[in-house]
């Protein structure tokens, strides 16, 4: 295995991350070409790029770089706790859970004004909830079935559960009020038009609070990369290794989605590209995940905003027309990928 940091794949990804930062920023109903978005971010632009760049296109810019992130993390930890290349917090039903859980915060604490008479800065507690619990529902309905547990069963079940999830929100969608069918769509598919600097701080502060769960179980999850009896024998706690990664996968897949809706399949994506271009046992290899998905989400964002103008289309009907293929060839397949 090459523990050596490799640059020759991080310094090309963060340079078309920081590439396609600047031409995200300068797409909307008023082009602004580079040269111009980079002066307005340096401060020394005309008073309405500033304006424009600043509080009109920055914020989705960067949410989008943190939830694909966000996203792309977890996918990667739940592939390595469950040892299923197809295992994504979409496929396992985390993310339909966390809408769900979304769904019935808004549906049980929003009035007919549309005004919330709970915080809605419980939103993102609701999504974790959700999450949470249909995390659960998999592991347990996957440990307890007679015919013994497999890595295609606890898939199987995952699509099961997701689907009971997608038609839960559905029918809370038909018997609620009119007003909130329209904000109940962004849970379905995933879209971070409406991205405020509130959204950016709360994602943000959820990385911060994940990384140091993720440096601590750097080695732990090249362990478990190990088939269980041979992980053990390293000394790995299994059970407390594998909950605690399964408990950030759906932290991080909550946050993402309490702000940005259900986008699917990022998380099933980014672990693979970043195996093929950077090996999943080199170190850097979550950061090449992370930055991998970062540039899935942006990328689709900005190609829902100039595919059919001026209508926009929700990014994660993006992500899951390049997911979804990738999700049947593995499940036709059956095979691991290796480094």
């Amino acid at each position: 295995m090459n523990n050596s940091p490799s640059l020759s794949t991080l310094l090309p990804a963060f340079l078309l991350l920081l590439l396609l930062t600047v031409v995200a920023t300068g797409m909307g109903s008023s082009f602004l070409p580079p040269e111009r978005v980079i002066a307005a971010l340096a401060g020394q632009g005309a008073r309405m790029d500033e304006v424009i760049v600043w509080k009109l296109r920055l914020p989705r810019v960067v949410l989008a770089i943190l939830v694909g992130a966000a996203l792309a993390l977890a996918g990667a930890l739940l592939q390595r706790v469950v040892r299923n290349p197809m295992a994504s917090p979409s496929v396992l039903g985390i993310t339909d859970g966390a809408a769900m859980g979304v769904m019935l915060f808004l549906w049980l604490f929003s009035d007919q004004a549309n005004a919330l008479t709970v915080s809605i800065h419980w939103q993102p507690t609701a999504a974790m909830t959700g999450a949470a619990v249909f995390a659960g529902l998999v592991m347990v309905l996957t440990s307890i079935d007679r015919g013994g547990s497999s890595p295609l069963k606890l898939i199987l079940y995952g699509i099961a559960l997701a689907a009971l999830a997608k038609a839960a929100v559905t029918l809370l969608i038909i018997v609620g009020p009119v007003h909130r069918a329209s904000h109940a769509l962004t849970w379905l598919t995933g879209s971070v038009g409406a991205a405020h600097w509130q959204d950016v701080a709360v994602v943000g502060a959820g990385l911060a609070l994940g990384l140091p769960v993720l440096i601590a179980n750097s080695l732990p999850l090249r362990q478990l990369a190990l088939d269980p009896q041979s992980a053990v024998l390293t000394g790995l706690p299994l059970v407390r290794t594998r909950f605690a990664l399964l408990g950030g996968a759906v932290f991080l897949t909550a946050i993402a989605v309490a702000h940005v809706g259900a986008i699917g399949f990022v998380g099933l994506v980014a672990p693979h590209v970043a195996r093929v271009f950077h090996g999943q046992f080199r170190s850097g290899y979550l950061l090449a995940t992370a930055v991998t998905g970062s540039l899935l989400v942006l990328g689709a964002d900005t190609l829902a905003r100039v595919i059919a103008p001026p209508l926009e289309l929700p990014a994660g009907a993006l992500t899951a027309l390049v997911g979804a293929p990738l999700f049947l060839y593995l499940l036709i397949k059956g095979r691991q990928y290796h480094a």
